[in-house]
């Protein structure tokens, strides 16, 4: 059914000219970028230059041609936990965790049972009773759902090469939902309050968006039917060869460039730019009229994609390659991450200048930011746990197994595992002593690399109370653990850092707002990119209190930037 709908809004809205329909306000357009991992820093020494990288001299001369018109905001914190599913639902809901009820892409629900089907990363299936108790289930918004999560189309029955979207979502892998007779629960529905990309469809604007896996089809919101073009290749496919595809900075992808590495996307420096240009790719035909394959469209309301690679630059070893990251805790790229960034800045300057010869510069605020950052910048400080050194460390999830539900549990040899990166999500099982395994983990606090442990009221000033509802949040952790800079719960020889976590390297992010009617400035106060769904529906003169998440939080639109609206 939703499949339906979305081609039909699709096939609607082909003929109709958009620039004549939407009035509401001379902001016709947002072009919304998210440069997963792009710290405040980065954006200051790119545009600024940094001594030893490029003489000195400024390396990406796209965001700075963005900022000379643009309105820069150096302190911007990403949602908390920082992870890439709650880090983009912030962006599009104007919601933290608490009020959108999304924590991490793995998770834990104790409303929901498990799939009917194990899923491809290791959620097992389960039994539902239809009106009956649940039992909980580890939720996965993830390359787990795909029907094939080793394609690039993420196995959808007659796809093309690249293009599955939703249809590559396998139904049988959804958790599902008891009090619904269980019903799947898809990603749109999983979130718990309303985004920008609803808001602006019901007003009769055309949307669109680009992402990393069909799950993240959740920017919709409640419903599904909110996004005429979604594009979403899966970047933990296999890679292939990509024909007549060459990256904006003239990496030729007919051929596997780095054919050392073809598990993941993500495992080269190299071939996670021609993934990334896919997209890149799809943005520029929707501003020329397009839908991301090609066939005549409107020309987006609101359109976007999020970038992978300078966050694959910022945390990847690639063996017998190259080391990426940083050089020192001033945030020196190396050359492997300097690329990465060159790329995404080249891939910009494609889609400002497309709208720049389509006329529609002036009337497009860009938003660049980022989903999450990276931690840590400092690579003096990284310091993995259980480690591949030798370290003898443990985890906090492995210091409690006993009390997690078995789909949480690092001990189950064919789980998906604990939710833990450089920071760790704890649900415990029913009838277990919150205090009994906050204990635990305070008497092995050093050999967890601990820093902060929030539970009971340290808890509850952010987020709901856990439990099953009426009385609890069924989705809230019962325990969360911060550990100390650098610390990331992995033994992978790979990463350099990780992100998820509370500490300032993975929250402090770019946020730029940019328009060529603006005065360039820099706001050095404090804001949250949840306040970018607000400030998007100001600029389309649509109320920002249509977002579940300004009502319920008081989310605020972003300060100093005219919009020429009040509401």
């Amino acid at each position: 059914m939703f499949l339906t709908v979305f081609a039909l809004a699709g096939a609607m809205a082909q003929d109709r000219d958009q620039d004549h329909d939407w009035e509401r306000s001379q902001i016709r357009h947002v072009l919304l970028i998210s440069i997963d991992g792009m710290h405040a820093v980065d954006y200051l020494n790119c545009t600024q230059g940094i001594a030893g990288v490029n003489s000195g001299q400024p390396y990406c001369p796209s965001l700075a041609a963005l900022g000379s018109t643009g309105v820069n905001y150096t302190a911007a914190s990403t949602s908390k936990p920082s992870d890439s599913f709650p880090g983009l639902m912030t962006i599009v809901s104007g919601a933290t965790p608490r009020t959108m009820g999304v924590y991490y892409d793995v998770a834990y629900d104790r409303s929901l049972d498990a799939p009917a089907v194990t899923t491809g990363n290791g959620v097992a299936s389960g039994t539902c009773k239809a009106g009956g108790a649940p039992t909980g289930s580890t939720t996965e918004f993830d390359e787990g759902i795909d029907i094939d999560q080793t394609k690039l189309n993420g196995g959808a029955p007659g796809a093309g090469l690249t293009d599955g979207g939703i249809a590559s979502i396998d139904v049988q892998r959804l958790d599902r939902d008891p009090k619904t007779g269980c019903a799947p629960v898809y990603p749109w529905n999983f979130v718990r309050t309303n985004t920008i990309f609803g808001v602006i469809h019901a007003a009769g604007g055309y949307t669109a968006w680009s992402d990393k896996h069909p799950s993240y089809s959740s920017v919709s919101g409640p419903g599904g039917t909110s996004l005429d073009d979604y594009y979403s290749p899966e970047i933990n496919s296999t890679v292939v060869a990509l024909p007549g595809v060459t990256t904006p900075s003239g990496i030729a992808c007919s051929t596997i460039p780095d054919s050392s590495q073809t598990g993941a996307w993500t495992d080269s420096f190299q071939n996670i730019q021609c993934y990334d240009t896919l997209k890149v790719n799809a943005v520029v035909r929707e501003i020329e009229g397009k839908n991301h394959n090609g066939h005549a469209a409107r020309v987006p309301t609101i359109l976007g994609m999020n970038f992978q690679a300078v966050s694959v630059g910022e945390k990847l070893i690639e063996a017998n390659v190259a080391t990426g990251g940083y050089k020192d805790a001033q945030g020196t790229p190396t050359a492997s991450l300097l690329s990465e960034i060159e790329f995404v800045d080249d891939s910009i300057g494609e889609m400002v200048q497309e709208l720049k010869d389509r006329g529609l510069y002036e009337s497009t605020l860009v938003v660049i930011t980022a989903k999450h950052g990276q931690s840590p910048i400092d690579p003096n400080r990284y310091f993995p746990i259980p480690g591949h050194s030798g370290n003898n460390g443990t985890t906090p999830a492995t210091l409690i197994a006993s009390l997690l539900p078995t789909s949480e549990s690092p001990l189950n040899p064919t789980g998906i595992g604990a939710t833990e990166d450089d920071v760790s999500l704890l649900w415990l099982i029913n009838g277990a002593n919150t205090q009994a395994a906050v204990d635990t983990l305070e008497g092995s606090a050093a050999k967890a690399g601990i820093g902060q442990i929030y539970y009971g009221p340290s808890l509850a000033l952010n987020y709901n109370t856990p439990g099953l509802a009426p009385n609890g949040d069924p989705r809230t952790p019962d325990i969360i653990v911060t550990p100390n800079v650098g610390v990331t719960y992995t033994g992978s020889t790979a990463k350099l850092s990780e992100h998820g976590g509370f500490s300032h390297d993975d929250t402090n992010v770019m946020l730029l707002l940019s328009n060529p009617a603006f005065r360039p400035h820099t706001v050095f106060s404090g804001v949250a990119t949840a306040q970018v769904a607000p400030t998007i529906l100001k600029a389309l003169g649509l109320d920002p209190r249509t977002l579940d998440g300004v009502r319920m939080e008081g989310t605020p639109v972003l300060p100093d930037v005219n919009l020429n609206f009040s509401w």
